[in-house]
C-alpha cells in the first residue's frame, strides 16, 4: 500500500471526545481517493461510487500525524476500485481501514465513460511517450 498523504491532526479536527472526528477523517479520505482516481483515469469528472463498510480500529489525539495509504484493486469499464488504510505515521498503529473504495469517472452528461485503464499508470511514465 501506498501512503500518499499526511494530515496533522488539530483542534478544528476533534469531537467533543477530543478525538479525531470520524466525519472529518472521510472526507480526507474520499477526497484522497477522488485525487488517486481523477490521476489514473485521466478524467477530472471522477466520483464515489461506493465505500464499503468502514472499520475504525483506532482513534487520533490532537498533535498526530497520519498517513492515507490507497491501494488500487482493479479496473472496471470506467471505474477503479481501491484499498483503503490510515494510520498513526509515528506509531504505525491502524486508524481505519476500507476495504473497498469504488470511483467512476464520468462523461459531460453524468453518464460512465469508459477509459480503456487495465493497470496502474505513473504520471512519469506518461510524460516519457
Amino acid at each position: 500500500m501506498n501512503f500518499h498523504t499526511r494530515k496533522w491532526i488539530k483542534p478544528q479536527d476533534l469531537n467533543p471526545n477530543r478525538s479525531l472526528f470520524g466525519g472529518r477523517l472521510l472526507e480526507w479520505i474520499d477526497e484522497e481517493a477522488a485525487l488517486y482516481a481523477i490521476i489514473q483515469l485521466e478524467n477530472p469528472r471522477t466520483v464515489t461510487k461506493y465505500i464499503s463498510e468502514i472499520d475504525f480500529k483506532a482513534s487520533a489525539r490532537e498533535g498526530d500525524i497520519i498517513e492515507i495509504g490507497l491501494e488500487p484493486l482493479k479496473f472496471g469499464t470506467a471505474s477503479i476500485t481501491l484499498k483503503c488504510e490510515v494510520r498513526n505515521k509515528m506509531t504505525r498503529e491502524t486508524i481505519i481501514t476500507i476495504d473497498k473504495i469504488v470511483m467512476v469517472g464520468l462523461d459531460e452528461d453524468g453518464n460512465a465513460k469508459p477509459h480503456g485503464k487495465t493497470e496502474i499508470e505513473y504520471v512519469k511514465n506518461r510524460l516519457d511517450k
